[in-house]
């Protein structure tokens, strides 16, 4: 019997499409303890107290029947938040898992899909594992979105508000500026950091059909480690999506997820008061930043993009590393000379300004 030789074999079961596919990385989640983890844009406060009674309260012997396949307490209370019908509400496994469906059941078309050239980098990959042929269009050079350059043939658009890794902000006269001009495809304005200083374009999808915005409970409110996402939109489009949905995994979101979920949106109180908190942080942040000579691009989400005039970004953030600080480099066009940097709570934000500040005064010293 032949043995395979995991050096000459190696994908040799492989379909073509894994093949060609290059996936997405995420930001790292380093072992080591003593870390100030300021790379993945998680919240600093934990979730809502209501949110942990309520996981704990599901669990129960309950747990050996399967969940709602439909979801359907979270959709209404999803509902109810926005002021939108359940039917025009799709839930998944993180925001991640409804822009899959989003890009198998709404955005393969012959026509390119577009999107910025700086933007998540997770849409990309979605196309190379789906098929879509695309096109990046250029941010302007103070990384803002010209929505002038969207109004093309195109087999849909798509679009983090505020913009990933750069923070920037997208206002509604914006998206639906560019709504009037683009009603053949649809418009996907992916909203994971929306609560953090803009204003969602959930209203807009009544009077809109080929409008569909997602968002996350990742960030704001602080559930990364349950997985819980969302999109709203016309019924058609949802319906698109509970097409792909179940034919792909019936029963997405698990018993405790929903029951955090719903927890998340009813403690409204917790939700504000934490999100103000990232808001003032952030501002404090920034301004800390610019004395210490950053340029810092506006940010309206829970992180900020900047870069030192006269230092490597891949540089500080080794050194930043050395002192147990973790930020986010990308190794990109146009982009490399930035770090992200999520905001933390106060006392992780001053640790990070307290590294960089002794990083740039030991470099200074030896210029």
């Amino acid at each position: 019997m032949r043995i395979a030789n995991s050096k000459t074999d190696h994908g040799h079961y492989w379909s073509p499409v894994t093949r060609r596919l290059t996936p997405y990385v995420p930001g790292e989640q380093p072992k080591l303890g003593n870390l100030v983890k300021l790379n993945t844009n998680e919240n600093p406060y934990g979730p809502s107290p209501r949110v942990l009674a309520a996981i704990q309260a599901e669990l129960s012997d309950n747990l050996r029947l399967y969940p709602d396949p439909n979801a359907e307490r979270l959709k209404q209370t999803i509902a109810d938040y926005y002021d939108v019908t359940p039917a025009q509400v799709f839930v998944g496994n993180g925001s991640d898992e409804v822009l899959a469906h989003v890009f198998h059941g709404l955005l393969q078309h012959s026509t390119p899909l577009l999107f910025p050239d700086i933007t998540y980098s997770f849409y990309p990959v979605y196309c190379g594992l789906y098929g879509i042929d695309f096109a990046t269009v250029p941010l302007a050079e103070d990384f803002t979105l010209r929505v002038a350059d969207y109004p093309r043939p195109n087999g849909g658009i798509i679009f983090a508000n505020p913009n990933a890794p750069t923070g920037c902000l997208l206002s509604l006269a914006g998206i639906e500026w560019l709504l009037e001009r683009n009603r053949d495809s649809v418009l996907v304005v992916d909203e994971a950091y929306i609560d953090f200083g803009g204003e969602t374009a959930i209203p807009l999808v009544d009077r809109y059909p080929n409008l569909l915005v997602t968002q996350t409970l990742s960030k704001s409110r602080s559930l990364a480690g349950l997985r819980v996402g969302l999109a709203v939109g016309h019924p058609e489009l949802i319906e698109a999506l509970e097409r792909i949905k179940n034919s792909f995994n019936s029963y997405p979101l698990d018993r405790l997820a929903i029951a955090g979920a719903v927890a998340a949106f009813e403690d409204r109180e917790y939700f504000e008061r934490t999100r103000q908190a990232v808001i003032a942080s952030r501002t404090t942040l920034v301004a800390a930043l610019a004395g210490l000579g950053f340029d810092v691009l506006p940010s309206a989400a829970n992180f900020v993009f900047a870069r030192h005039p006269r230092r490597d970004a891949a540089a500080l953030a080794a050194a930043l590393r050395e002192r147990h600080v973790i930020v986010r480099h990308f190794r990109l066009p146009r982009i490399e000379q930035f770090l992200r940097i999520t905001v933390g709570n106060p006392e992780q934000n001053a640790a990070l300004l307290a590294a960089l500040g002794q990083i740039l005064r030991e470099v200074e010293a030896c210029d």
